[in-house]
């Protein structure tokens, strides 16, 4: 800094111990800056799949991060989603014309003037911010449950481990409920279905002449 007249420098150190470790600017107002890795997430029928790590700051509406995420997808489903719900960053004019390139529908109102239909978009905006709460859900359940902000490994490879394993028991609790909840679904089938012949066999038609 001294020598080129800056007042700033490329991955500087921050921390002695954990020398990968960047600040990262999120603009909350209990905590302006973080430090700790970055991790971009989608959520498909309740299972999450994590699409990035990185120690550094990126930001996850760039063009070719929100590409690589559509990619990621086909490479794990062998198609394209039908659907994107995804945030206010994720809707540039680029990731909306690789959405309508691909067929996809992305999430949230339309650019420019608002249509006739606008009451019909609000409601359907509003819709979509519900069903994209899966994804603040899961981030929610991983640092209340988990510690997934509490993560204080010292080697950067072990702090990713951590990360993983977090995003697997997550993964095993919605396949844990899930399964649950085809049980029971099939014990009330099964009772149901007892109740019924128990009905047929308590019925004794009796006729005299």
């Amino acid at each position: 800094m001294l020598e080129n007249k800056v007042h700033s420098v490329k991955d500087r150190i921050v921390s002695l111990s954990q020398p990968w470790i960047r600040p990262i600017v999120r603009g909350k107002s209990k905590a302006p800056t973080e430090f700790g890795a970055k991790i971009s997430i989608s959520v498909v029928n309740g299972y999450t799949f994590v699409d990035r790590i990185s120690f550094d700051a990126y930001n996850e509406g760039e063009y070719e991060e929100f590409k690589a995420v559509v990619e990621k997808y086909y490479e794990r489903f062998g198609y394209y989603p039908e659907r994107i719900l995804a945030d206010k960053i994720y809707r540039s004019r680029k990731n909306r014309g690789l959405c309508k390139k691909l067929g996809i529908k992305l999430s949230g109102p339309k650019l420019g003037r608002p249509g006739k239909n606008r009451k019909e978009e609000i409601r359907q905006e509003l819709k979509e911010i519900g069903e994209r709460n899966a994804v603040e859900e899961k981030f929610g359940n991983g640092k209340r449950k988990l510690g997934l902000n509490l993560i204080m490994a010292k080697l950067k490879e072990t702090a990713e481990n951590m990360i993983w394993m977090d995003i697997f028991v997550l993964n095993m609790e919605h396949y844990m409920r899930t399964c649950i909840v085809l049980c029971c679904a099939i014990l009330e089938m099964l009772k149901f279905v007892s109740l019924k012949n128990e009905r047929k066999r308590m019925v004794l038609p009796v006729a005299a002449l």
